[in-house]
């Protein structure tokens, strides 16, 4: 279930902050078809962290009318407050979703024990498979592959998106994990040579604006086609690099609007893109575009 490109979706807004779901629907529908293997909603990228619990949950439930079962509906369910979590998962058993992606407690830094008791009181209690989630560049704490292997034994544990970003990490806890268990890529800069060292896929940002080039580009990874995966790979790296010059997604929802995909809606604290940066991530974006298409197409 957990494999190939997962997009990391943002929440399209209105110049006023508002939720647009009229946007929201042109954007599951560009996913559809395009090869996107899985959705997550309300994760970073989605502004998870200003997101209400009933922007989610509308978010979700237009996201399952849409798309059906095909593609994984998978929802961020993370806090830094474990009964918060444990509530949260437990509301959400009601959508019947393909997974939670949980990331790790932000800013009140447990220790590993912390960790291991954390996701093990989540896991308990949601009815959808938890795909745990490590990006310790925003949270300050590391879930340790060691933890990671502790808690892989645990009923409802399913996965990992490991943003640690050093494919000697994903090598570290694919070597931990069973057959039932699937670690993904949380970097699309080392997402290519993370699935080539036996991850599953990837939860991108990128597949925002070109899903069909990073599907593909998984698709190769995972077949072994080290040499075209390695092609594709480098038409998209400025792409990748453009799209994290601010926080994410400052600079994925501006490429949006430049694609006409999105208006100029984001919340506070996040301003939109700062206009010095604008025509990198401009030339970044049409140049991917010009040179993935012919590759993407006939891979």
């Amino acid at each position: 279930m957990f494999s190939g490109s997962l997009v990391a979706i943002v929440t399209p807004m209105r110049p006023d902050g508002a939720v647009d779901y009229a946007a929201w629907d042109g954007l599951l529908d560009l996913q559809l078809q395009n090869g996107t293997s899985g959705i997550v909603v309300g994760g970073t990228t989605g502004e998870s962290s200003t997101l209400s619990e009933a922007e989610l949950f509308e978010l979700l439930r237009r996201a399952r009318t849409r798309c059906g079962n095909r593609l994984a509906l998978i929802a961020g369910a993370g806090s830094n407050s474990t009964a918060q979590a444990v509530e949260r998962v437990q509301k959400l058993g009601a959508l019947q979703l393909d997974g939670l992606l949980v990331v790790t407690p932000a800013y009140n830094r447990p220790t590993q024990e912390g960790l291991y008791r954390h996701y093990a009181a989540i896991a308990q209690a949601a009815t959808a498979p938890v795909i745990l989630y490590n990006v310790p560049g925003r949270t300050c704490v590391d879930l340790l592959p060691a933890t990671v292997e502790r808690l892989m034994k645990l009923p409802g544990i399913r996965a990992l998106k490991e943003a640690q970003g050093t494919v000697e990490r994903i090598r570290e806890v694919v070597a931990l994990a069973g057959p039932d268990f699937a670690v993904l890529s949380g970097d699309d800069l080392t997402a290519r040579e993370s699935v080539l060292a036996g991850a599953r896929g990837v939860i991108s940002v990128t597949a925002n604006v070109l899903p069909q080039a990073m599907s593909t580009l998984m698709a190769l990874a995972a077949r072994g086609e080290r040499t075209q995966a390695e092609r594709l790979d480098a038409q998209l790296m400025p792409l990748h690099r453009a799209l994290f010059v601010e926080a994410n997604p400052i600079p994925v929802k501006w490429a949006l609007k430049e694609l006409g995909l999105i208006s100029e809606g984001i919340r506070l604290p996040l301003i939109w893109l700062s206009e010095s940066l604008q025509p990198q991530v401009r030339a970044a974006l049409r140049a991917a575009q010009a040179n993935t298409t012919e590759q993407a197409g006939a891979a």
